[in-house]
């Protein structure tokens, strides 16, 4: 059986550098993959304002979901304001509901970020939201519970404190290629904001968690609760 995969980050251009490479090929295993970012990530360009950068980065997103043939949802919230609130946590988990995903993947609850670390509480928490019977109102949905079987945290140069990897995901060369042409299309990753090199750094990383793992590459995620394992798919 196929699987559904939502991705959760703190802005858009997160979860398609940490788990892009893995929501590729969820996508040509036939399965859905669902992106959601909590803020816009506006506040990131040097030389830009927030308001025209927020319209690139959404611009952008939208971009690199489409060629790895994602949904793209991104909230309404600026970067740097993103709060752990059950409003914002409620609108997760009505999402949750209606996209009824196996897997969760967020950031790690560690971070220099603090949108980042928001956005793994506010995972977890909208996680547990969409499990409840709630037929009151009190989400903003009428989609039935829904509860996701396995919550894996990306790995993330930003979130290293404390973080080691437990699952490693195999990624061939299809959905890899895939990743690498979308992921360019994103100017933050280029090292175009701050001249970091993002690509490559995530693309040696794939290479350097792929010797760990046996293969020629792999995506490497921490899951609570589990022994290390190697899987074929998330």
């Amino acid at each position: 059986m196929s699987s559904t995969v939502l991705a959760v980050g703190g802005h858009i251009g997160d979860m398609d550098l940490t788990a892009g490479p893995t929501l590729a090929k969820t996508v040509l295993d036939g399965g859905r993959a669902i992106i959601v970012a909590l803020t816009y990530g506006e506040r990131g360009h040097p030389r830009m304002t927030p308001d025209d950068y927020r319209v690139q980065k959404v611009d952008e997103g939208k971009a690199f979901a489409d060629a790895i043939g994602a949904e793209f949802h991104v909230f309404d919230i600026s970067d740097g304001f993103l709060e752990v609130t059950d409003e914002v946590a409620g609108r997760l988990a009505a999402l949750i509901r209606e996209t009824t995903p196996d897997v969760l993947i967020a950031h790690w609850n560690r971070s220099i970020h603090r949108d980042h670390e928001h956005a793994a509480q506010l995972a977890e928490r909208a996680r547990f939201l969409a499990s409840l019977p709630t037929d009151d109102g009190t989400l903003p949905t009428d989609a039935p519970r829904h509860g996701i079987g396995r919550f894996l945290h990306a790995e993330n140069w930003e979130d290293a404190d404390g973080f080691v990897p437990d699952t490693y995901v195999p990624i061939p060369d299809e959905p890899f290629e895939v990743w690498r042409a979308a992921i360019q299309g994103q100017a933050f990753a280029r090292g175009e904001t701050y001249g970091f090199r993002y690509i490559d750094y995530y693309t040696a990383l794939l290479t350097m968690r792929g010797c760990l793992a046996g293969h020629s590459r792999a995506a490497a995620f921490k899951q609570a609760g589990s022994a290390s394992q190697t899987l074929a798919g998330p």
